[in-house]
């Protein structure tokens, strides 16, 4: 179990990358667990009619693998405040975006993280994420006085 008291991050940490690699399901189950119908998220055809090579992944997608990303590094009760992305190279099927993460700011028990998601054409996604993570009071602590 991790030290309550031990802090939660430093600037200039790095999380640990996150290799994701980009499927077709997980660009249309994205895409439609989002509510996203648009066609260039799922019809290839499409797709290429209006330019692209192939389908592509949704900002909301993307939005969800960062949130996903940090909550997965600061734990089950970590608390996403803030994401601001801004999303580059698309992510097609068959790519591989690589999630890497950089502590920019410590405020008790609040971090600013500088995110980044590459794949083969460059940066898919940039930005930055505020996590809050609650101290928990001991377990002896938490039910004081509720019997």
């Amino acid at each position: 179990m991790a030290d309550p008291a031990a802090p939660l991050a430093a600037p200039g940490d790095e999380l640990p990358p996150l290799t994701l690699p980009v499927t077709r399901t997980l660009i249309v189950s994205g895409a439609i667990a989002s509510r996203d119908y648009q066609d260039v998220h799922h019809d290839a055809e499409a797709a290429r009619e209006k330019g692209s090579p192939d389908i592509f992944m949704n900002i909301l997608t993307t939005n969800g693998l960062v949130g996903r990303y940090i909550t997965d590094h600061f734990g089950p009760r970590s608390v996403l405040r803030k994401v601001a992305i801004r999303l580059g190279a698309p992510n097609y099927p068959g790519d591989t975006m690589v999630l890497r993460g950089t502590v920019t700011a410590v405020d008790g028990d609040t971090a600013h993280v500088r995110v980044t998601g590459a794949n083969g054409l460059g940066h898919h996604v940039t930005g930055t994420v505020v996590v809050t993570v609650p101290v928990q009071a001991p377990a002896s602590e938490d039910r004081a006085g509720t019997r």
